[in-house]
């Protein structure tokens, strides 16, 4: 009699979608890195008036990244407004989202459909339409009203986080503090509060980098001010500094770390809660 076959090993199959995804993802995220790389890089080009063929290797553009002219006053520009336009925001988006969540009034349903305006309209038809309105009150371009332009978008972006928070906030908790004799203004700040306090924080976070990274809205709005994203633009046509480079890739190193231990610190409280379970 003839033996019986050998076993054959398991198949292997391939399908195209198997290694199709993870190839388009590889792709998609070098295709978004090579401009951050490029940008690292060359923040040490010792360059001269041009940044864009490298020259060789240094540390000086890092040593004194203020030297070339007006990239310090602007990066400081874009922090000053930034902050402002996102403290305003924040206070006035926060108030609003709570207010049309919690509250039944006139015009609610309106209101909340106008406040998603700022957001799909385009940005060069919102940074024209404030720069008349500016130009037909004779208001003076410049910092204020980058900043007032800055907070009025802002500001529906703010709603919609905040009142995504507040939607799934239990009544419950609130209605506990009252029943403890706590005062309208002590539920606020010890229960609703800390409670929103996440929403408020993604908020606050969104705004500010809207804020700093507009070009659009702001080059209708500036006037003589100059903010980092208009001075990059202005200086690209003879090459940006590489002092400009410097401070991009700073931002962006620093937005890294503060993410980092961001999810360091989240893994570390859930370890510590399931050893308490």
């Amino acid at each position: 009699m003839d033996a019986p076959p050998a076993p054959r090993g398991p198949r292997v199959r391939f399908s195209l979608g198997s290694w199709l995804l993870p190839v388009y993802t590889t792709l998609a995220l070098v295709f978004l890195l090579i401009p951050i790389a490029y940008t690292f890089i060359f923040s040490f080009n010792d360059s001269i008036k041009s940044n864009i063929s490298w020259r060789g290797f240094t540390l000086n553009n890092w040593t004194h990244v203020c030297d070339a002219q007006d990239v310090c006053a602007a990066f400081s520009n874009s922090i000053l407004i930034g902050v402002t336009a996102t403290v305003i925001a924040t206070i006035l988006g926060t108030m609003i989202a709570i207010a049309l969540v919690r509250y039944r009034f006139r015009f609610r349903s309106a209101i909340s459909l106008l406040l998603f305006l700022p957001m799909a309209t385009p940005e060069v038809v919102l940074g024209a339409g404030l720069a008349a309105e500016f130009l037909g009150a004779g208001v003076e371009k410049g910092l204020v009203t980058i900043i007032i332009a800055h907070t009025m978008f802002c500001i529906s972006f703010v709603v919609v986080t905040v009142k995504a928070r507040v939607s799934s906030l239990d009544p419950a908790l609130e209605e506990a503090g009252r029943d403890l004799y706590g005062s309208p203004a002590q539920v606020f700040w010890r229960i609703t509060f800390p409670l929103l306090l996440p929403g408020i924080v993604a908020a606050a976070l969104l705004s500010f980098a809207l804020s700093f990274d507009d070009f659009i809205i702001t080059n209708f709005n500036s006037g003589s001010a100059t903010t980092f994203p208009k001075f990059v633009y202005i200086a690209a046509a003879r090459g940006i500094p590489a002092e400009a480079n410097v401070i991009a890739s700073a931002v962006f190193l620093i937005a890294i770390v503060l993410v980092v231990a961001q999810q360091v610190s989240a893994a570390a409280r859930r370890k510590r809660l399931a050893k308490v379970g």
